[in-house]
């Protein structure tokens, strides 16, 4: 069922553009079709802010429950924001208190960038710790991603995340460890999913926490795991929800950072991203950037068309899958005064037994 433009937020009018279905809130109201009301919670930087939208709206608007989705982007204190990114907030966005009046069903919450070791150092993070203490009270389930993930860790088990010698970077494969899992039900027992990061908790140490862990990878660790009870805590390290370009858009950044001299490395590719032909190009390219800088040139144009039709997406239909099983769960455990056939065998005094 699709996503509905309860807002006027831009990023309904780009995903329509896209070919998403999205259904105007007058002929929502007109229907008498269950909502869901998943929050988002987005703690991206400014840059990243409306691509991270368009990225969670994606994969919530591709389920097939039957429900009306309607998605709530808020964010918290603490964060550094431009004026841009301040107006975007301001205009489009609920604050949390609003949120908490008002209530969800679900709740997503984005990555976030740093500037300290540890995380309880940042100023967002006494605010993100009122979400995760009212979320745990009153959200059925909690999807976090990337760092929202080490935090509520953190949070819920005291386990500090570990910096790794090298970011990890990249497609990689992984491989489901509960073929049983609501979650991972029907989905492909192999998969790939894109990461992005310096830090991590291994699957020792959450299993330790009694974290059960669904799907790992052998060269990064987990990426998919869930709380003692199966469910009301969902953890992601990697980032199924990033687009075709994503990791090209952060080597971008990256080849930008060396010319500017704020690395003194040139960035390696991402893992298992860039095929042999784009590599070429890149490696031409590294030679005019290296020429360029060394004679105090203009920034070479970025070889962003010509790679483009050799960039794969290999993760899409999974992540798409594992939110369908995801906020599936959550429809059923919101409706149980309102049962379905397709309901039967859920136990009405404990929802969350898997």
């Amino acid at each position: 069922m699709p996503l509905v433009a309860h807002i006027d937020l831009p990023t309904f009018a780009r995903l329509q553009e896209e070919g998403e279905d999205i259904l105007q809130k007058d002929r929502a109201d007109r229907q008498d079709i269950r909502a869901l009301h998943i929050g988002l919670l987005n703690m991206m930087p400014d840059a990243a802010l409306e691509a991270t939208e368009r990225q969670f709206f994606r994969l919530v608007g591709a389920c097939n429950q039957i429900a009306q989705f309607y998605v709530h982007p808020f964010t918290i204190e603490g964060l550094e924001r431009g004026e841009q990114g301040r107006a975007h907030i301001g205009k489009y966005y609920q604050t949390f208190e609003q949120i908490k009046q008002e209530g969800l069903d679900a709740l997503i919450i984005s990555g976030a960038n740093v500037t300290h070791a540890h995380l309880e150092k940042e100023a967002f993070w006494q605010p993100l710790t009122e979400v995760f203490e009212w979320a745990k009270q009153n959200v059925t389930s909690t999807l976090c991603s990337c760092l929202a993930t080490h935090a509520l860790i953190q949070y819920c088990h005291g386990i500090r995340r570990v910096h790794n010698p090298a970011k990890r970077w990249g497609v990689f494969s992984h491989q489901i460890t509960d073929r049983t899992h609501p979650l991972v039900v029907e989905i492909n027992t192999r998969f790939d999913v894109p990461h992005s990061r310096f830090n991590d908790v291994s699957r020792e140490t959450m299993e330790r926490a009694g974290i059960k862990v669904l799907a790992i990878s052998q060269e990064v660790g987990v990426h998919l795991a869930v709380s003692p009870d199966g469910f009301r805590m969902v953890y992601f390290q990697g980032h199924p929800e990033y687009d075709d370009i994503s990791l090209l858009k952060e080597y971008k950044r990256e080849v930008l950072r060396f010319f500017n001299s704020q690395r003194e490395d040139y960035p390696p590719f991402p893992e298992h991203y860039f095929n042999e032909q784009v590599q070429d190009i890149f490696a031409d390219y590294q030679q005019q950037i290296i020429i360029a800088k060394q004679q105090q040139q203009p920034l070479p144009e970025f070889p962003e068309t010509q790679v483009l039709p050799f960039l794969d997406n290999t993760w899409r239909d999974t992540a798409k899958a594992v939110f369908n099983n995801w906020l599936g769960k959550v429809y059923q455990i919101t409706n149980q005064d309102r049962r379905l056939p397709f309901m039967d065998g859920i136990d009405p005094d404990n929802p969350l037994r898997l």
